[in-house]
């Protein structure tokens, strides 16, 4: 087991959650066994996306989140030194893993939606790609940090939609990442 520090305290990494666009995110543990996600960023070319400073935006886009009103695990700390991001672990499946194992997410569109709505009125976009969505007691929680300025095409009815059932374009997705 792998250990990383953020900001001088050590946390053993138990395994790989997943690696997107800005970073690879980690089930950690600190000393006492409690759970944390650690995200690392990292400068992996994209050819869909621009990035700027990424740990600088990470730390703007949770307090857009928050102010917002968009559920979120807690920002734990912050190393900006190493670029390390340490979250509270939210427990559970995501969206993605009930609608690939083709179980209906009917129950968590309201809740959704409402998620949507606050963001759009507060001039955002999230990314509504069903693996950054958990469930939690029945309650869905956006795990990713990442938000942009809205953009109708973006928005969940456009665009989010179309991964939250077995769509063409949810069984074009899994095809391509088996």
């Amino acid at each position: 087991m792998e250990n990383i520090s953020v900001n001088g305290k050590n946390y053993s990494i138990t395994k790989l959650l997943g690696h997107g666009k800005g970073g690879y995110s980690y089930l950690a543990e600190d000393s006492d066994h409690q759970k944390f996600v650690l995200k690392q960023i990292h400068h992996e070319p994209c050819d869909y996306y621009t990035f700027g400073n990424k740990i600088e935006a990470e730390r703007n886009d949770y307090e857009r989140l928050k102010n917002a009103g968009i559920r979120i695990p807690s920002m734990v700390d912050l190393d900006v030194e190493n670029e390390r991001i340490l979250k509270e672990y939210i427990e559970g499946d995501t969206i993605y893993d009930r609608v690939k194992a083709n179980l209906s997410v009917a129950e968590y569109l309201p809740q959704i939606r409402e998620m949507a709505a606050n963001a759009q009125s507060s001039g955002l976009n999230i990314d509504y790609f069903p693996t950054n969505f958990v469930v939690r007691n029945g309650l869905i929680y956006y795990v990713d940090y990442e938000c942009n300025s809205y953009m109708e095409e973006w928005n969940f009815e456009n665009w989010g939609i179309k991964y939250w059932s077995r769509t063409p374009e949810f069984e074009d997705y899994l095809k391509k990442h088996p």
